[in-house]
């Protein structure tokens, strides 16, 4: 069974952006609950579909599958409210690869730095520009950002 451990942490600085391209993205919500998420992104020139399971601590259950990119974006539009927009970086600190979301759209001014782990007791050298843990918080699953934006908090 895929499993999906990771930890998110707000972003506190730009020390990050070394000036690498990031990735535009675009998805979206077919189903949203806390049972199960099914989604779809565009990001570049690929897409996904991917279901996830019920949130267990920092793990869940994850199936996730490329897409034709034109089938993605009819899919997108079947979507519930709203598509979320954000550039995703990827920043690599001592030896391990962080994904770095700059969100646009509704959630500009969120900035997220999440880190896919083998377990959850994985320990990690924290960068410099990491800020406080949201984990655990459900207002920063992108699922959440969705329905109540950042700019709305």
């Amino acid at each position: 069974m895929p499993t999906e451990i990771e930890r998110k942490f707000l972003v506190v600085n730009h020390s990050w952006n070394d000036g690498s391209p990031g990735v535009r993205i675009s998805q979206g919500y077919l189903t949203r609950d806390e049972e199960r998420t099914v989604r779809i992104r565009i990001g570049g020139e690929k897409a996904w579909v991917t279901i996830k399971g019920r949130s267990e601590g920092i793990s869940r259950q994850e199936f996730e599958y490329e897409i034709p990119v034109d089938e993605a974006g009819e899919l997108l539009e079947m979507c519930l409210p709203s598509v979320i927009d954000k550039t995703r970086y990827e920043v690599e600190h001592a030896g391990q690869v962080w994904e770095v979301d700059v969100f646009h759209g509704d959630n500009e001014g969120l900035v997220v730095a999440e880190l896919e782990l083998e377990h959850e007791a994985v320990s990690f050298d924290a960068p410099p520009w990491l800020g406080a843990e949201v984990s655990a918080d459900p207002r920063y699953f992108n699922s959440c950002l969705a329905v109540m934006p950042y700019a709305n908090w």
